[in-house]
């Protein structure tokens, strides 16, 4: 694709000179020391700002992965809901918010296109896969899933499956859709007792409601009401055989909310096996807040119509030769318009960050202190803990209930131990636990003698 910009193509210019890109020395290596003012620009255009330390960051160091975030010293088991951002990415945000104050046109002309390609470039890398093409930018998960689910194509003799188990975007983005276009919409459910869901169960009840007429299959990798992690990769292999003699137009889309497994899960696209990953990049991968992405198949983007015009080269030549949309990809289904470009830029940073620190080591910190979470609370006499115990099947969320106790009341007894938690926004409520790379297994000891008669 053509090195352009929206601009450059209003003003007919053929392509960006001297455009900068989103590399700079605020990469997860940096070990520049000091402080400085707030939004404060070197000479080698590093952004410090005030309150955040200049140590050096060592990556294979649990400490000091925690001490690049400008959190308060309590325990933080929530931060996965809307997430504090590291300090090489509150600088790639500065540097670019102080350079837009500056200088906004030329700003924008000379970084955007590199900047949302580096995006993409660090998505791809961090998915793996080496098309960046096939990923799309957005705000969030919820923004990613509505348009999506407005855009696959499902004709009136074909229908959505998907849980009972699924957060208010995936049902009401399918509500929305149905009240507008009349799409059949099906729910099943995966399970009865969370705590007691296997994975054979999980895939056999879904599958088993596929239907030839099942145009897309809407799921969820890690359910945020309970904490339990569907198989993903064994739902699609088994579609898979469902999709064998069918046409394009009519395989069952396997379509993934993937927000609470991204930033947690050593998994590639490939190894999922899906057609289609959301996810809000400002929970676990610790990136932007307002930023995220939507991953598709290349064959699987051809089934999707884009609902935003899109500020890409391909879309302004349509417009001038008034000629039809051509083929979707990730870019052409990126929402145009003006957006908080200082946040959408730094998401580079915080796929740098995690992969700095290695997303093996960050599932394994992750999946460690939730499991000596889930053994603590299965020892305590007025706890039922709601997410499976096993690995395979929950990622980093944890639920549970007290006896005799309210949600409210438990986070309170928290609140006096300076622990962070949140309560499941489901008609049935949990207490919610987040265990992360900016916790400890000491702050998951704290929390179980919190709870303890």
């Amino acid at each position: 694709m053509d090195k352009l910009s929206r601009r450059g193509l209003l003003a007919g210019a053929s392509s960006l000179a001297g455009g900068l890109t989103v590399a700079s020395c605020t990469s997860s290596g940096d070990n520049t020391a000091g402080t400085a003012d707030p939004a404060s620009t070197s000479e080698t255009g590093t952004v410090s700002i005030a309150g955040r330390t200049r140590e050096p960051f060592d990556p294979s160091d649990w400490s000091s992965v925690r001490a690049q975030f400008a959190l308060s010293d309590d325990a933080h088991f929530e931060a996965f809901v809307l997430a504090s951002h590291p300090r090489q990415v509150a600088e790639a945000i500065e540097r670019h918010r102080a350079a837009l104050d500056e200088d906004t046109e030329r700003h924008v002309a000379r970084t955007e296109f590199d900047a949302e390609s580096a995006v993409r470039q660090a998505a791809a890398e961090y998915l793996g896969t080496r098309r960046p093409s096939e990923i799309a930018l957005t705000d969030s998960t919820t923004m990613g899933l509505g348009l999506l689910y407005s855009g696959i194509r499902v004709r009136p003799d074909q229908q959505v499956l998907t849980t009972e188990h699924e957060f208010f975007s995936t049902h009401q983005a399918w509500a929305l859709r149905s009240a507008r276009d009349g799409v059949r919409v099906r729910r099943v459910r995966m399970y009865d007792d969370p705590a007691a869901a296997t994975a054979d169960e999980m895939v056999s009840r879904l599958v088993d409601a596929v239907t030839p007429a099942t145009r897309v299959v809407a799921v969820t990798w890690v359910h945020s009401g309970t904490g339990v992690k569907i198989p993903v990769g064994e739902i699609a292999r088994a579609l898979e055989t469902t999709n064998l003699d069918r046409a394009p137009e009519d395989r069952a889309l396997l379509c993934v909310d993937g927000v609470h497994g991204f930033g947690v899960e050593d998994a590639t696209v490939a190894e999922l096996g899906c057609d289609f990953l959301v996810s809000g990049t400002h929970k676990w991968l610790f990136g932007p807040r307002g930023t995220g992405i939507i991953w598709g198949r290349g064959e699987a983007w051809a089934q999707v119509d884009a609902t935003i015009p899109a500020f890409e080269p391909q879309s302004f030549r349509e417009w001038f030769a008034d000629q039809p949309p051509g083929p979707m990809t990730g870019i052409r289904f990126t929402p145009g318009g003006y957006h908080t470009f200082e946040h959408r830029w730094a998401v580079t940073e915080a796929f740098r960050f995690h992969l700095a620190i290695g997303k093996d080591r960050i599932a394994a910190r992750t999946h460690d202190q939730a499991t000596r979470l889930k053994e603590g609370l299965a020892e305590l006499p007025d706890v039922n803990l709601v997410t499976p115990m096993s690995a395979e099947l929950s990622a980093g969320i944890v639920c549970f209930e007290v006896a005799g106790q309210t949600p409210p009341d438990v986070l309170g007894r928290l609140a006096d131990a300076r622990i962070v938690a949140t309560v499941t926004p489901y008609r049935q409520q949990y207490i919610r636990i987040g265990p992360s790379i900016i916790t400890t297994p000491e702050q998951v000891d704290d929390l179980i003698d919190a709870l303890t008669p």
